[in-house]
């Protein structure tokens, strides 16, 4: 059962919608979500999973798409973008990190187990490396640091990115994101069409605007190679990647490990760029038992799965 929304002031007129599993009296874990992707990209049943574990697990659109608070100015070109944008207001990743510490205060936590996927990944690392003290653990999943020809996306990703229009129908969208997730998810697990139909309807439902993407990736263009900032991170940090990523490439979690002092890298056999079914047990257990060791930071080691 998907929980009420609610919304949240974070700070420079940015609100965020959330939602929330488990005993708002247990330990926070807040799941960040990836580009373009809205809350429930995070399946409720992987949330309610991991508060049954425990935990108090809190789900939230960053700005720009889902339910929270879009910006008023038109996107960047193509170019533009990867300069990181070409508007005065244009955001960066840093801006997006202080949205996830306005949502802590908003909610009342002086500090939470940071778990993100892809962008939310960078998201997460931002946070810990910009705002010492609001993070317990950190959980960095296909995710990267932005150093140049680390972590990219493969050649044929890069295609369908840049032949890809935006979708202008419902259909078109649901259409849209089988092509894509059958493309860059886990070809080494069953692939369940039927949970991204219902993700990309739910998506297109919550918000059918697409200019929202295209400044969330300026925006992270516009934060340039972060390496050096990640050594500044001194949480107990877990790196999970999955060994068939066509969007980012695991040379990027790999980085990300080496960068963060101590950090631990899991490489996930057969996991591409999504969360499959297949995994889940895996994940779960993952980001609850580090979660859970919170106290300890291990040195840096690599596990296969």
């Amino acid at each position: 059962m998907t929980p009420d929304e609610s919304f949240a002031s974070v700070g420079r007129g940015i609100t965020l919608c959330h939602d929330g599993f488990g005993d708002p009296a247990d330990p926070p874990i807040v799941l960040v979500a990836g580009l373009g992707q809205q809350l429930h990209s995070w399946p409720a049943d992987f949330a309610a999973a991991l508060a049954a574990r425990g935990f108090r697990v809190i789900r939230f659109d960053n700005r720009d798409v889902g339910r929270s608070t879009h910006m008023d100015y038109r996107a960047p070109n193509p170019i533009a973008v990867l300069r990181g944008g070409n508007h005065p207001r244009q955001y960066h990743l840093g801006d997006m990190a202080r949205d996830t510490v306005g949502l802590l205060d908003a909610l009342g936590y002086r500090d939470a187990h940071l778990v993100g996927v892809s962008m939310g990944g960078m998201i997460a690392q931002t946070v810990a490396a910009h705002h010492p003290g609001r993070v317990r653990t950190l959980t960095s999943i296909m995710s990267n640091t932005g150093a140049p020809r680390i972590g990219r996306p493969a050649a044929s990703t890069w295609r369908r990115m840049a032949t890809t229009r935006p979708a202008r129908t419902r259909v078109e969208a649901i259409d849209g994101a089988l092509k894509t997730f059958r493309h860059i998810g886990s070809h080494g697990f069953p692939f369940d069409e039927e949970w991204v139909r219902e993700r990309a309807g739910v998506a297109w439902d919550r918000d059918p605007t697409s200019d929202g993407v295209t400044r969330q990736l300026a925006g992270i263009f516009a934060s340039g190679d972060r390496t050096a900032e990640l050594g500044e991170i001194d949480v107990p940090t877990l790196v999970i990647h999955g060994d068939r990523d066509r969007m980012v490439h695991p040379t990027g979690g790999a980085a990300t490990a080496r960068a963060i002092p101590g950090a631990r890298l899991v490489t996930i056999t057969g996991m591409g760029h999504d969360l499959p079914f297949g995994a889940w047990g895996r994940l779960l257990d993952l980001i609850a038992d580090h979660a859970a060791r919170a106290s300890v930071l291990p040195s840096t080691t690599e596990e296969r799965a």
